[in-house]
């Protein structure tokens, strides 16, 4: 269990966020509060459970902290809806679609003598609040995070954690992940997961080492994608710095980070900006349409699985149970595909003599369907993707000259992490504020351009619904 210095950390962010708002600028402090709190704080268990509320956690505490000082200080910047209609309609789903899911679920469900509640009212509350602060950081960045400075300092940011987190990872790495267990007083997941290939995969103060990793990966991301757009960095530090990123990734032992980013970087060092949101889109409705593909069973896992076993039996055998409890929870959630089952593990399939769970949701998306439905899921990814068809748009109309250099990479980094949570649940804080960013920025150029006037018919294209 967690130690009082932990429930102590997660006490007094609040005061370290107004701390970083009162001494930086909004954009810096906005970064940096939600960043390293991802980063440091300890994961749950460690949390503070309210009465009809979610519990408040390292994942809502700074956001929310956030959002309360920039309305005291700044008072409201706008709408807090985004501006297009799609993008409305998908942000008042995420946030109001759990009502419906609690009025669909007021039977209690039974497992032989074992049965799980039925929703009720209170719920339903508890779940919209639950949807509102986990997107606030889309919130918060969508308005105080547009500039292509923000953009830079988020890069930088990324970059400079990065480094900073690689030395606690060398340490887990010799000595096993111990640090969270030395410093908070618990481990945080199964400790047998971090052992890979005769060592150990550092897991920090992160929920598991695949988070680690990929945080690493978008880091070393990052490091390059300065290296390339900004002049001021396009020196051999900067480059010595994301390939120190990269090796610390290489012996991180994790496959599905690894092939992310020999996706990922290549296409930030080669590509043009408009092609690298072209591919970012492309990714995007991959990881879309898998679980579509899934259902009517299009997905080739035989084939992918003798494949997999022929370089690593072990990665194979990983695989099969994911798809094997993808199969078992994606049939579960076709009982009630629209609105899902709502809370208290009524999308999982239980022991009927011990109550256990025996089934286990690895990726984001077979959660998201089985508690919140089609609806729900949809709502979500398509509130991750929508900002990288907003930035393809307004690019083509913008030109090359008149947008920042580093939405290519973002864009990029936006698609590869809603990707990564076909396989993994990492969706984060930094998952909302990046595509918030991007989102703000996208309706800027438009307001741009629209202050400019159309150049011709293609400015108006979309225009009544994006």
């Amino acid at each position: 269990m967690p130690n009082p210095l932990a429930y102590f950390m997660l006490a007094i962010w609040p005061l370290v966020t107004i701390a970083l708002f009162r001494r930086l600028p909004v954009e810096r402090a906005l970064i940096l509060s939600l960043m390293v709190g991802y980063l440091f704080l300890p994961e749950p268990p460690a949390a503070f459970d309210l009465p009809l509320m979610p519990p408040l956690m390292k994942h809502n505490i700074p956001a929310l902290t956030a959002f309360a000082f920039c309305i005291w200080k700044y008072g409201p910047q706008g709408s807090i809806l985004p501006q297009s209609l799609v993008g409305k309609l998908l942000l008042l789903t995420f946030i109001l679609s759990p009502v419906m899911t609690a009025i669909n679920n007021t039977e209690p469900v039974f497992y032989g003598r074992i049965g799980l509640p039925g929703l009720t009212i209170k719920d339903a509350l508890a779940l919209m609040v639950q949807q509102f602060l986990l997107v606030l950081p889309f919130l918060l960045a969508r308005q105080y995070l547009v500039s292509g400075g923000a953009q830079r300092y988020f890069l930088l940011a990324l970059m400079v954690s990065g480094l900073v987190y690689s030395l606690l990872m060398l340490i887990e790495i010799r000595l096993s992940p111990q640090l969270n267990n030395w410093i908070y007083g618990y481990y945080q997941h199964l400790f047998g997961q971090s052992i890979r290939a005769g060592g150990y995969r550092p897991v920090v103060f992160l929920y598991h080492g695949l988070w680690v990793a990929f945080f690493i990966m978008t880091a070393a991301a990052g490091a390059f994608a300065l290296w390339r757009q900004d002049e001021r960095m396009h020196n051999i530090k900067v480059l010595a710095a994301a390939v120190y990123l990269l090796l610390i990734l290489l012996i991180s032992k994790s496959l599905g980070s690894l092939i992310l980013g020999a996706a990922l970087i290549p296409s930030i060092l080669f590509l043009t900006r408009l092609m690298q949101i072209k591919v970012a889109i492309l990714i995007g409705i991959l990881a879309i349409g898998y679980p579509i593909m899934k259902g009517a069973h299009l997905v080739p896992e035989e084939r992918l699985l003798t494949e997999i076993s022929s370089i690593d039996p072990e990665r194979a055998n990983s695989l099969d149970f994911r798809f094997t409890n993808e199969n078992i929870l994606l049939e579960r959630a076709y009982e009630k595909p629209v609105f899902g089952w709502g809370s208290w593990g009524r999308n999982h399939i239980l022991n009927p003599v011990t109550g256990e769970i025996e089934t286990v949701t690895d990726g984001r998306w077979i959660i998201v369907i089985g508690i919140y439905g089609w609806v729900g899921f949809l709502a979500e990814f398509g509130l991750l993707v929508l900002p990288l068809v907003l930035l393809w748009r307004e690019s083509v109309m913008a030109g090359r000259d008149a947008i920042s250099p580093f939405i290519g990479p973002l864009s990029l980094m936006l698609a590869i992490n809603v990707f990564d949570m076909l396989p993994n649940a990492t969706l984060t804080p930094l998952t909302w504020l990046l595509a918030g960013t991007l989102t703000g920025y996208a309706e800027a150029l438009k307001a741009a351009r629209l202050k400019r006037g159309p150049a011709d018919g293609r400015a108006l294209k979309w225009q009544s619904i994006m």
